[in-house]
């Protein structure tokens, strides 16, 4: 779909981002005539090029298929670069100093001469790099920065002394406002460790289930379809469900009955989303900062990276990181990824009394072999008795809507989800997520939306939203013909290309209907944000920097796979076309569509400094690069 003006190739491309975009006017000029000559003839641009290969003494197609066989083939890059190493953020810096050093109270460090970080701040000076800018997006914005003498933009808010500087009536604005909720506690971490938290709803069922009445087909005592009937445990208080183990709940005011009553199915929270756009959860990729992001240009509903439930359980505070919501996020969920009722349904009660989300989404959509060898993912379509259980566990326990992702099925011509839609709408989910492929076809080949069409209408009245190959607004107007109650906006978990990541703009194109011939600049705008909002996230001293730095390279590899909108002879882009060698309109245009990881980094220290010495990246997946 190029005009033959902007064609390349490889060596030529990289000929010219090695040359800083400076390109001879004897090149332009024989672009402009290749440009005539092929605008006269008839024949497509990939027979000539396929000709010209063939040289042009003559030889033979047969001949030139001898040859090709004697070449050794080429084998595509596939899967995850397992081996990658793994350079973790803190590594970067030698000399750390410490916290409460930087916090100010550097006499009550807890671990005294024992402590192995610094607590000289001229020793830690000398060693710490060079600041990599004279503004602090922490301090521009919040009139404070946290991380004081280790902020690598430090010289925009250190004073004399290394004293750090606050600016009162900016600070003050913020003072009192939750910008980011639900983190994790130093004491839920020490209870969910020592395994002293009270799982007393999620152990009310899972004796039921043990008892044998929640079963496949009775519903069990927890599960109760209609409003009439009778509900267990109406009129306990919150602190005699727990027994003797419970912690206290500290009230605020009256109680009322919705603080003694147990909430049934048809008084729980309505998921209300039909026609809004949702941003799938993205593995890696759909952090907080890249949430930010597409929720400014126009994402009404997001997720939460996919968070595996024994993790959360365990109380680690990487997975716990997964399930921080923004309070810009007006409608949040986070998805849940286990394999067992007891694991699943502990889970979702542990989430329910101690983070704010609007609704729990079960991911049976994950194809990766990690997760569907432990019988979750994709492999919960195929254990019929544990999807069910853990569907129902997990809603007798839940305050807010209960949603769930699936695939087509797990074989490529054959599909059960189907069978199943009706079946979850029994077991009490709010709302079905379906992806329009199978485990076995991954991300290759078209969505099969005349299939999603048809569970759309068995699904009623339940809503189910629809998901893959949507990269425009046409994409999106031709989804929603089909009868779905809304579409999700990229793909989820591993591998192939995902929409919001290529051009996060996308929510705006289609709520204005329209094609959005971006800019390089304005594209480098969207990086300049993510890096700021990392920096909020993860924070400005060195191990955030070079965390955010991580991020934006995870990102870029997917970034670079945008053809623009002006380049383009025929649109819309397909959401599976690689685009060729290209040059664009200008040099920051061509860099950007480097599939190259050095151009990558080339891009990162535009925005966040140089990298350190001993700096390395490889993207997570194989075919997203080549050195």
């Amino acid at each position: 779909p190029f005009p033959r003006r902007f064609l390349t190739s490889k060596e030529q491309f990289h000929a010219y981002l090695r040359a800083g975009g400076e390109e001879k006017e004897e090149e332009k000029e024989e672009k402009e005539e290749e440009e005539q000559v092929s605008s006269a003839q008839s024949e497509p641009p990939a027979k000539r090029v396929k000709a010209e290969e063939l040289g042009q003494d003559g030889e033979s197609p047969g001949d030139a298929g001898e040859e090709e066989k004697e070449r050794p083939e080429k084998k595509r890059a596939r899967g995850q670069n397992k081996s990658r190493p793994c350079m973790k953020p803190n590594s970067y810096e030698q000399s750390r100093l410490c916290p409460s050093v930087t916090q100010g109270c550097a006499g009550l460090c807890h671990f005294g001469p024992r402590c192995r970080f610094l607590h000289d701040v001229s020793e830690y000076l000398a060693a710490k790099p060079a600041d990599l800018g004279q503004r602090c997006v922490l301090f521009d914005t919040f009139g404070r920065c946290p991380y004081g003498v280790t902020c690598r933009f430090g010289q925009a808010h250190l004073g004399d002394g290394h004293q750090n500087l606050v600016n009162a009536a900016l600070a003050q604005q913020w003072e009192g406002k939750l910008l980011v909720r639900n983190g994790l506690s130093k004491e839920l971490q020490q209870q969910l460790r020592k395994r002293k938290f009270s799982f007393c709803k999620a152990e009310e069922f899972l004796r039921g289930l043990r008892a044998g009445k929640g079963g496949k087909g009775s519903g069990g005592s927890m599960e109760v379809s209609n409003c009439t009937a009778p509900q267990e445990g109406l009129g306990d208080s919150p602190s005699s469900q727990g027994g003797e183990g419970a912690p206290s709940i500290p009230t605020l005011g009256p109680l009322t009955d919705e603080d003694i009553t147990k909430l049934r199915p048809c008084e729980k929270k309505k998921l209300e989303i039909q026609g809004k756009l949702y941003l799938a959860p993205l593995t890696t990729c759909g952090n907080l900062p890249f949430r930010r992001i597409c929720k400014r240009f126009g994402a009404d509903v997001t997720c939460g990276e996919m968070a595996v439930c024994t993790n959360l359980l365990q109380g680690q505070s990487s997975e716990w990181a997964l399930l921080k919501r923004h309070h810009t996020e007006d409608i949040f969920g986070v998805q849940l990824e286990g394999a067992f009722p007891d694991t699943m349904t502990k889970c979702a009660e542990l989430l329910n009394r101690t983070i704010d989300v609007d609704f729990v989404d079960i991911n049976v959509g994950c194809p990766i072999d990690l997760v569907y060898k432990k019988g979750g993912g994709c492999a919960l379509m195929t254990r019929s008795n544990k999807f069910e259980q853990i569907v129902r566990g997990m809603n007798s326990v839940l305050d807010v809507p209960l949603t769930v992702k699936i695939r087509t099925g797990v074989q490529e011509k054959v599909n059960v989800a189907h069978k199943i839609i009706p079946r979850i709408r029994e077991w009490g989910a709010a709302m079905v997520t379906l992806h329009g492929r199978s485990r076995e076809q991954r991300y290759t080949r078209s969505a099969d939306w005349e299939y999603i069409a048809e569970c759309a209408r068995l699904a009623s009245p339940m809503p189910l939203f629809g998901n893959g190959d949507i990269l425009s607004y046409e994409d999106a107007n031709r989804a929603m013909q089909m009868g779905v109650s809304g579409i999700m906006i990229a793909r989820q978990v591993q591998g192939g290309v995902l929409g919001a990541l290529i051009k996060p703009w996308l929510f705006t194109e289609i709520k204005e209907q329209r094609h959005w011939d971006i800019s390089s600049s304005e594209r480098f705008d969207i990086l300049k944000d993510f890096t700021n909002y990392g920096l909020e996230h993860w924070g400005s001293d060195t191990q955030g920097v070079e965390k955010t730095r991580k991020f934006l390279l995870e990102w870029l590899s997917f970034l670079c796979r945008y053809i623009p909108v002006g380049l383009l002879e025929h649109l819309p882009q397909k959401i599976n076309e690689r685009p060729p060698y290209y040059l664009g309109r200008d040099y920051l245009e061509t860099l950007m569509a480097s599939q190259n990881v050095d151009d990558w980094i080339k891009i990162s220290e535009l925005l966040l400094g140089p990298v350190p010495p001993s700096f390395t990246f490889l993207p997570k997946h194989k075919a997203n690069s080549y050195r």
